[in-house]
């Protein structure tokens, strides 16, 4: 799980063993089995998470009836609800497991405590905060100017191995369109 967890940060900076040591010690692993969560809408959100092997959700449930997936996160990916865990709020999302999953989990104190000592480490987030936030705003203007047959080819583009790992009803919450409606888009 740590090879994994050095590889990934190693894509966006480089590390010593020392430093890697000093990084990793303030992760700790957690297997988690499908349909189970890390924390639904109303929870503390003590952690932020990496995922090592799996695949998670984060959605938001607006009524009993309206559910809307926000995102998928598979292996290689960070997750958590991002505003809760960083104002120490509660969560306005749910984190969900859709298939058996390996995360390794960073609360704020140890999250802050390497961004401020360890330089690098703020780079590396600095850096995914940055991808996370130009993804977000592809996202929306996505909504805003493509049509569902659009989105769902450029998630098909994308991410192609997703279409086979989450159920089409997640997919179409995903895209914001109904059941139906993405059975007349897919092939």
């Amino acid at each position: 799980m740590q090879n994994t967890l050095r590889r990934h940060i190693e894509k966006v900076i480089s590390l010593t063993d020392e430093e890697f040591a000093h990084i990793s010690s303030c992760f700790q692993s957690k297997e988690l089995k499908k349909r189970e969560y890390l924390f639904k809408q109303g929870d503390d959100v003590n952690y932020m998470y990496f995922v090592v092997s799996g695949l998670l959700m984060l959605s938001y449930q607006e009524s009993l009836t309206k559910h809307h997936v926000i995102s998928f996160a598979w292996e290689d990916w960070w997750e958590t609800d991002q505003h809760a865990f960083f104002n120490r709020k509660k969560a306005t999302m749910s984190l969900q497991c859709l298939e058996e999953t390996t995360v390794l989990c960073i609360g704020i104190d140890d999250f802050n405590k390497l961004c401020s000592g360890v330089q690098k480490f703020e780079h590396l987030f600095f850096e995914k905060a940055k991808r996370g936030y130009i993804a977000s705003q592809q996202r929306i203007l996505s909504f805003i100017t493509s049509s569902a047959r659009e989105r769902y080819e450029k998630l098909i583009e994308l991410h192609p191995a997703l279409l086979q790992r989450v159920p089409k009803t997640l997919i179409a919450s995903y895209l914001g369109v109904s059941r139906e409606t993405l059975s007349r888009l897919s092939p």
